[in-house]
């Protein structure tokens, strides 16, 4: 297990050379170093991982320095692998060295290479101390280092305006979830006097039924602790109230959204909650909410998913909704099968975020799918690998076979029918609305972007591009009149403006064939091991298994077993009849809603309703604070008041200052006189 060390510090290794070497370096030479050092890491996880799986290894803990000593708080840096461990060290290593390798392609005209790679490497580190945490300030030492990592990486281009913004507002929101994770490690430290993870899991079903004094009232201890860590999940993992932050951080590069949404940063929260997961066991109420909160989330985001034109917007909000599901897995008991989503969702998100990359990279930078069209015969590759992915993400699969979510997701919903409380049965039929959205819009992304006409004529990145190659263009053809110069003539009269998108290069290609293959059969081989297996054997403790669950799992109606299915193939039936067979459809459904649809396409109004409710106050508190008490009374009676009195007396200073000798010789007498009067009265 001495590997471990290797795995999370090459990472960082590579993050210092890249970072400091940076230009100097050079940017192969950085890049090498970089993605080298992710695919050994990803090469000594799968190992560990199958180890776990075949039941050959038990759960270690690596010291690597003694850390803090500070009266009854001591705590060292060390290395916690277990099974839980195992899971996340292969969907992080794995999804970032594709990633890195991917970045080759997509990045390569950027001048700032190294400078990438370097914050990759260094997000990967800090996600490895994460999830290799054996106590809960190391876990919030990695849970800090995602956060800065990705602010880094979301405002990559930071001469872009709205990149900046994306990557401030991020930080800002994730610092609010940070607070109450904060808040509940103390608390925890209060109550447990401890802050090792194996320690408070121990002794927290004794606490279950205490109460704990604040404010002058008793508070349920453990609920009080598990809502303030689970505050913190919340921000990390954008869930419904904090979830603000994700849709725009698709300003930053492409590669860094599959990072950031697909297998890592986002699911921090899922994993924390699953590593913690006997604490949370002791808490019906916080249970409840995060059951409650992850359901609404599903259901929120597949609405927005529905109505947005940007590919990685669409995808982003799939990752919102999808991250609803683990949280109302994790809600009913079903630790499992919310780590088994987490899994199969690392691989098949991944690669639709890749495959996005892939077709804006094919289009010019252009990310609006209404300029899309017919593309599956010009990228046939990114075609059927984001195909792959989509089939996962909508969960096709019939008779206990299918793709990746087929298996993940329909064992959350049994899961939660399973659990026979009101609040499970609330989130499985939120879950099953969300999954008929879910294949709705992700067919729909399809359909826009590769069937039906090419429509890439009327986008300016398009013309941008036949604009500027108009030569080289005319080269390829062998004919100048196939190429129209400018801006919105299209010569051709199909849409195409004379545009010939063209396949992403192979150090693109690679990570989206193999991600698609964790797409297509991840579910199907590791199901066994993550949900079937009735004793939880595979976990080996690493979290709370329900052996119960799993047996009311199969014996749940097949009509309920049957419905993610029914819905799913619903929404392909109504994606197809609107993209495909009647595309005036989509726009008169649209008119038919007015303010609905217009009330989710702005997502909810949330960003507006945190405009007027947070921003607008606390600029108004900021003037008020600036102009009436820094300037008014601060700079007023401190610094300009003090300068002002030197000023005034120094000019009436001036005036007793004549030159004329009678004047001095007057004040002299003047000033003889006043102590004489003062001697004689004294």
């Amino acid at each position: 297990m001495q590997s471990i060390l290797l795995i999370v510090f090459l990472p960082l290794l590579a993050a210092i050379i890249a970072g400091l070497g940076n230009k100097q370096l050079g940017n192969v030479p950085a890049k090498v170093i970089t993605t080298g050092a992710l695919f050994i890491a990803c090469g000594l996880s799968w190992p560990i991982f199958i180890q776990f799986l075949n039941g050959t290894a038990e759960a270690t803990v690596v010291p690597v320095l003694k850390w803090v000593a500070s009266g009854s708080l001591t705590f060292d840096w060390a290395l916690r692998v277990d099974t839980l461990t195992a899971v996340m060290l292969v969907v992080v290593t794995s999804v970032s060295a594709l990633v890195h390798l991917y970045s080759w392609g997509y990045m390569d005209e950027e001048p700032d290479q190294p400078r990438f790679f370097a914050y990759l490497s260094l997000f990967t580190f800090a996600m490895l101390m994460l999830v290799t945490a054996d106590n809960l300030v190391q876990m919030f030492f990695g849970w800090e280092g995602v956060g800065l990592a990705s602010y880094l990486l979301i405002g990559f281009w930071f001469r872009k305006p709205s990149a900046s913004a994306a990557a401030i507002k991020a930080f800002v929101v994730n610092r609010v979830g940070d607070l109450g994770f904060m808040l509940g490690i103390f608390g925890t430290f209060l109550v447990f006097g401890t802050v090792s993870i194996p320690e408070i899991l121990a002794a927290a079903p004794g606490m279950a039924g205490s109460t704990i004094g604040f404010l002058g009232y008793r508070f349920d201890t453990m609920t009080v602790l598990c809502l303030l860590l689970f505050v913190g999940a919340m921000g990390k993992s954008a869930q419904l109230g904090l979830h603000t932050w994700l849709p725009d951080a698709m300003e930053g590069p492409t590669p860094v959204s599959a990072l950031i949404h697909a297998a890592t940063m986002v699911t921090a929260g899922v994993f924390m909650v699953c590593r913690l997961s006997p604490m949370f066991e002791t808490s019906p109420t916080a249970m409840a909410f995060i059951t409650f909160i992850g359901a609404a989330t599903c259901f929120f985001a597949a609405t927005i998913g529905c109505t947005q034109w940007d590919i990685k917007r669409v995808i982003a909000y799939s990752t919102c909704s999808q991250l609803g599901y683990m949280f109302f897995a994790a809600g009913v008991g079903a630790f499992g099968s919310a780590m088994f989503h987490l899994f199969t969702h690392a691989f098949f998100k991944a690669l639709l975020f890749l495959g996005a990359g892939s077709v804006i990279h094919a289009m010019h930078h252009e990310q609006d799918m209404r300029f899309y069209g017919n593309l599956r015969k010009h990228i046939p590759i990114t075609f059927w690998a984001m195909t792959a992915g989509t089939l996962a993400i909508t969960g096709v699969g019939v008779f206990g076979v299918g793709f990746a979510g087929f298996h993940s997701k329909d064992s959350i919903l049994e899961a939660a029918y399973a659990s026979g409380t009101s609040m499970g049965s609330f989130a499985f039929w939120m879950g099953i609305i969300a999954a008929l959205m879910t294949s709705f819009y992700s067919w729909r992304l399809v359909f826009l972007t590769f069937f039906g006409q090419a429509r890439w004529g009327g986008s300016e990145h398009i013309q941008h591009a036949v604009h500027h190659h108009h030569e080289d263009l005319s080269d390829e053809d062998g004919d100048a009149d196939h190429v129209h110069g400018s801006h919105g003539h299209d010569a051709h009269g199909d849409g195409t403006a004379g545009y010939h998108p063209h396949e992403s290069p192979w150090v693109m290609l690679v990570p989206l064939v193999v991600l698609s293959m964790g797409a297509v059969f991840a579910g199907y081989i590791f199901q066994h091991a993550f949900v079937s297996d009735g004793m939880g054997e595979f976990w080996k403790g690493a979290l709370v298994f329900h052996e119960h669950l799993i047996h009311a799992m199969h014996g749940i109606p097949e009509l309920m077993k049957w419905m993610p299915f029914i819905v799913m193939s619903i929404g392909l039936v109504i994606a197809w009849y609107g993209y495909i067979k009647n595309t005036s459809f989509p726009a008169a459904v649209a008119e038919q809603l007015g303010p609905v649809y217009t009330f989710v396409y702005r997502k909810w109004m949330f960003d507006e309703l945190y405009h007027y409710m947070f921003v607008v106050p606390a600029f108004w508190i900021g003037k008020v604070f600036w102009k009436v008490l820094d300037i008014g009374v601060i700079d007023r009676f401190g610094p300009d008041g003090a300068a002002w009195a030197v000023a005034k007396g120094s000019t009436y200073a001036q005036r007793v200052q004549s030159g004329y000798l009678y004047s001095y010789a007057l004040i002299m007498l003047l000033g003889l006189v006043g102590a004489i009067s003062w001697v004689i009265a004294g």
